[in-house]
């Protein structure tokens, strides 16, 4: 796969998650947080397993023992992301988490050179802050006085950021995507119902309510997305996915226009352009750059 073929199906994966926001947002009418990231991410573990299973059959043998120990780690980060995500969905809007969620874009790098020592190629300093701009303005240019809701979806980014820089590493490192991917959903799914069991109550009238919303999200959001990002991060930094996924805040504000009735301000239209820009630039400036170089 090429870094180009990478990068559209990590935006194929940004637009999936960005329709998951109004099914995340919806399902908290019916069940409580860690139940639905719980079930969630259980249906996508059942569905992806088959998958893993026929990559190992094809790889020769199971996965080593630390590359399953990192995959935890990295499952370990989804569960963060994903309940403070939806903890956070409870009490502050689709386009408000869209945004605050998008400030992974900014921390990936931080956290690629604080942990990995990975210093990125330099363009992706400048196209983070302009794609973090875009996000902004696709929220209206303002935010209202931060709300609970609001802080946990700032935890909630640095958790992708974590959860986004360890599957990059370990994914080159183990050339096994798929197990990585049925790990961390497998991971995620028994911490969430394990404090799902001490904390909240639910019943089968609770589950059966929400249960499109969770084979939405566990299918397609969970299931096929997250496969979707590990398997483009092969070909492609963990900065640049970074990006290009931070862009399912375009697509999180347009399903909740269009579905919830969530108003798009017109400072939000220059917003997409400026995602838009800042995927592009991260996509041709390095080579172009590299071009020019090599002709001196």
């Amino acid at each position: 796969m090429t870094r180009l073929q990478a990068n559209l199906v990590l935006l194929l994966a940004a637009a999936i998650w960005g329709g998951g926001f109004v099914a995340q947002a919806t399902a908290m009418d019916a069940i409580g947080p860690f139940w639905f990231v719980g079930l969630r991410f259980a249906i996508a573990a059942i569905a992806v397993l088959p998958f893993a299973l026929l990559e190992q059959k094809r790889q020769g043998s199971p996965p080593r023992r630390m590359d399953l120990l990192a995959f935890i780690l990295v499952g370990t980060a989804l569960f963060g992301g994903a309940i403070t995500q939806q903890i956070g969905l409870t009490t502050t809007t689709v386009t408000n988490s869209a945004f605050l969620t998008g400030l992974y874009v900014v921390f990936v790098p931080v956290i690629s050179v604080l942990l990995f020592r990975q210093a990125p190629h330099w363009i992706i300093w400048p196209v983070a802050l302009i794609a973090l701009c875009g996000i902004f303005l696709l929220s209206g240019g303002s935010l209202t006085a931060m709300s609970t809701g609001d802080l946990w979806s700032v935890t909630c980014a640095v958790f992708w950021a974590l959860q986004i820089v360890l599957a990059g590493r370990f994914v080159a490192r183990s050339a096994r995507p798929l197990a990585l991917s049925a790990t961390q959903f497998a991971t995620c799914a028994l911490l969430s119902i394990a404090f799902g069991m001490a904390w909240e109550p639910v019943s089968l009238a609770a589950i059966e309510n929400s249960l499109g919303e969770i084979l939405y999200v566990g299918l397609i959001s969970s299931g096929l997305a997250f496969v979707l990002q590990v398997i483009g991060q092969r070909y492609t930094t963990a900065p640049q996915a970074a990006i290009f996924l931070s862009s399912e805040a375009l697509f999180g504000a347009f399903f909740g226009a269009a579905l919830l009735g969530e108003t798009l301000p017109a400072a939000g239209y220059f917003g997409c352009a400026l995602i838009l820009l800042a995927m592009l630039t991260v996509e041709l400036a390095p080579e172009l750059l590299k071009r020019r170089n090599s002709t001196y």
